[in-house]
């Protein structure tokens, strides 16, 4: 994989930290999740703008959402009791799908500068 999708993998690792953050900051009034939350979203926002310097926009930012969805969709059913139904995890299989397939079509990018 190249250096563009290598940032837009952490970007989307990054706004699953950020999203699953925003769960504990309650309103941002607790100090250290909040600061967790916001040093999660300046990366990944960070990561994200690299990699869109080299993927097309439309791609990276339905790659990055997807990996962001099933990333915190997957913790909320390991680690805080959503419901593991198999339409559910099926439904989230079709992302990941649809993630390899974005990326498979994308083509390589330049590498980073």
């Amino acid at each position: 994989m190249q250096g563009a999708w290598w940032c837009l993998v952490v970007a989307g690792m990054f706004e699953c930290g950020w999203a699953l953050g925003l769960k504990y900051t309650q309103g941002f009034t607790r100090l250290w999740p909040s600061l967790w939350t916001a040093a999660a979203m300046a990366i990944s926002l960070w990561l994200l703008s690299r990699a869109m310097q080299w993927i097309p926009i439309g791609t990276a930012y339905a790659v990055w959402t997807g990996i962001g969805a099933v990333g915190v969709a997957v913790a909320g059913m390991l680690f805080l009791g959503e419901p593991k139904t198999a339409l559910r995890i099926g439904c989230l299989a079709l992302i990941v799908v649809g993630i390899v397939g974005l990326h498979l079509l994308a083509g390589d990018p330049p590498p980073l500068r």
